[in-house]
């Protein structure tokens, strides 16, 4: 006798029983249902037939096939060369869809910019649009490298696209798996030397922003991150965007899940880019005055300007 066995899979659903598979996907909108069946009977590998998922009625979605662990480690291979042709740096999280007409992205367009000068390192970003664009605006009006590990498309995107608009190719790679994305984005702020100024800044963000800053952090907290050395990470506050996150954070402290000052440790919490910039100065024992912050923010405004003309 069959049994049945109720699985979920996102929005949809799957159903199985003891003799064979059989998947539904079924749509919970409440206006109308979309539902389509098919049998996978004894050898699932007859699934790697279908090449596109249905999410719904009119979409389709092409789905990424793994045939070999390999292509995951030769793209991991490609994001660690692109590193060492271009050198470790500045990491920055953030997220893609605060562009330019918002407060953010023109402090965080400011705070690399100045980064870049007092590090004199590369900058990496996610390669995608909103902060992290500002990021690599402010970079390049510094006039240094740059260099990101992109995907597909970003939240908030509507359209896929491999390439980026203006960066030069061989100053990204555009990732089809996550996994080796965050590898790099890893691999970027390790510190080997002392010569080696890296850091991690996490910017204002949504989920994915909050995925790699965890991520990261764990990495970090557990001695995983594979540097010989301390990498700073700072988190920029704006606007006490992050407060009740941190104020979350404190609630786990109460609760036992993490130890006093635990994670308080392991990251900077900035709410000025003057702020970050000063953390940095500290921990690299660079020379840095905010006088001469702003007389340089004034140079490159003025810059800017001539360039109009």
């Amino acid at each position: 006798m069959g049994f049945a066995l109720l699985g979920s899979l996102g929005s949809y659903v799957s159903v199985r029983d003891s003799h064979h598979w059989n998947v539904k996907f079924q749509s919970f909108t409440l206006k109308e249902r979309f539902v389509v069946g098919f049998n996978l009977a004894k050898n699932f590998r007859a699934y790697k037939k279908f090449g596109r998922v249905s999410l719904c009625k009119s979409e389709f979605v092409d789905s990424e096939e793994r045939t070999s662990p390999d292509e995951v480690r030769k793209e991991m291979e490609q994001c660690y060369e692109l590193i060492h042709r271009l050198g470790r740096g500045v990491v920055y999280l953030g997220s893609s869809r605060m562009g330019p007409g918002h407060p953010h992205y023109s402090q965080t367009l400011e705070l690399a910019r100045e980064i870049a000068n007092l590090l004199d390192c590369t900058t990496w970003t996610g390669a995608g649009p909103g902060l992290m664009d500002a990021a690599i605006k402010g970079a390049q009006e510094a006039g240094k490298a740059v260099g990101g590990f992109k995907i597909g498309k970003e939240a908030g995107e509507w359209t896929t696209s491999k390439f980026h608009p203006y960066l030069p190719s061989e100053t990204y790679l555009t990732c089809r798996f996550f996994s080796a994305r965050k590898h790099g984005l890893v691999d970027a702020v390790v510190r080997s030397s002392s010569s080696d100024k890296t850091a991690v800044v996490a910017l204002p963000g949504g989920v994915g922003t909050l995925d790699e800053m965890f991520e990261i952090l764990a990495l970090i907290q557990l001695e995983r991150i594979g540097s010989e050395l301390p990498v700073p990470f700072i988190v920029m506050n704006y606007d006490s965007f992050y407060a009740k996150l941190l104020d979350f954070l404190d609630d786990c402290e109460d609760w036992g899940t993490v130890s006093k000052r635990e994670v308080s440790s392991l990251w900077k919490i900035c709410n000025t880019n003057s702020d970050a910039l000063a953390y940095l100065a500290e921990f690299y024992d660079l020379p840095f005055s905010v006088n001469k912050c702003m007389e340089q923010k004034q140079e490159a405004h003025v810059n800017k300007s001539l360039k109009m003309f």
